[in-house]
């Protein structure tokens, strides 16, 4: 569904967005960051606990940063992880995925997938996992649960994607027809697809979700923002599940450029960012509980 925002939202969301380059805000003194499970599937990253919330056998968001496949920024990242702790109520892994050109595709995919095999080998249970993923790292997420899915793996309860780089080829109509609303290019995006794939082909699954089979997939939530470059992948892959028999719903801010949830992150929280982690809570419990 299209949501509406106003043009001072829009603009405060931007403005949220520009003022992290000042800083992350310190994590409350409650926050827990001790391990909430003893392994990880030998692949690195960090856990996040919002004070007071569940254990991990009770479930665990796996959440897959964003960066072009090749960037990290810890501080903004747990920052993130700690607001979806708090709004899904359990402890979240960030997962330090491999990272391009040092390790080119499929590298990152199969640390993901790692991840999610040993939160079941541990015991917390399929229908409690969550797993979001934004920018190129719900690219990750998506080519992560195609792997699991064609190896019989048990596959989470739901995946969240915002912002989804969802065909490697780049032929979405957005693509252009954005150009300049947005704060990535269709040339950056270039670069990042190159540098990815190493050679490996931009039309085929699992490195391009929508060239993948999507039946047989957990209920996906698909965001983006209504001026971003990659407006279309969001719409095409949303549609594309729903053909193949995956629920999937489309949430699609007005006028909000790529990956605008970080707002969330400066000091003021937006009525935008709020609506996005009351939506994702309400869609997270329901497919969880």
């Amino acid at each position: 569904m299209n949501l509406r925002i106003t043009p001072s939202e829009s603009a405060a969301v931007r403005d949220g967005l520009a003022r992290l380059a000042d800083g992350i805000p310190d994590l409350p003194a409650g926050a827990d960051l001790a391990p909430a499970l003893p392994a990880t599937g030998g692949v690195p990253g960090r856990w996040t606990n919002a004070s007071g919330q569940a254990p991990a056998e009770a479930g665990v968001v796996l959440y897959v940063h964003g960066g072009g496949f090749a960037g990290t920024e810890p501080r903004a990242e747990r920052a993130l992880a700690h607001r979806l702790s708090q709004a899904t109520g359990r402890p979240v892994f960030g997962v330090d995925y491999r990272l391009a050109p040092a390790h080119p595709y499929p590298a990152a995919l199969h640390d993901v997938a790692a991840v999610h095999r040993s939160l079941i080998e541990q015991g917390v249970p399929a229908g409690r996992i969550v797993h979001f993923g934004e920018s190129a790292g719900a690219t990750l997420v998506l080519s992560a649960l195609l792997i699991l899915k064609a190896a019989g793996d048990t596959l989470p309860a739901t995946a969240v994607v915002v912002s989804p780089l969802a065909d490697l080829t780049l032929s979405s109509p957005s693509l252009t027809v954005d150009q300049g609303r947005d704060t990535i290019s269709k040339a950056a995006l270039e670069t990042v697809c190159t540098q990815y794939l190493a050679g490996a082909r931009p039309d085929a699954a699992p490195q391009s979700p929508l060239h993948g089979e999507l039946s047989g997939l957990p209920d996906l939530l698909v965001i983006a923002g209504g001026a971003e470059v990659l407006a279309d992948d969001a719409r095409r892959l949303a549609a594309a599940a729903t053909a193949a028999g995956t629920p999937a719903r489309l949430d699609l801010y007005e006028d909000l450029p790529h990956v605008f949830h970080l707002a969330m992150l400066a000091d003021a929280p937006t009525t935008a960012t709020d609506t996005f982690l009351h939506r994702l809570a309400q869609w997270t419990h329901e497919r969880t509980a």
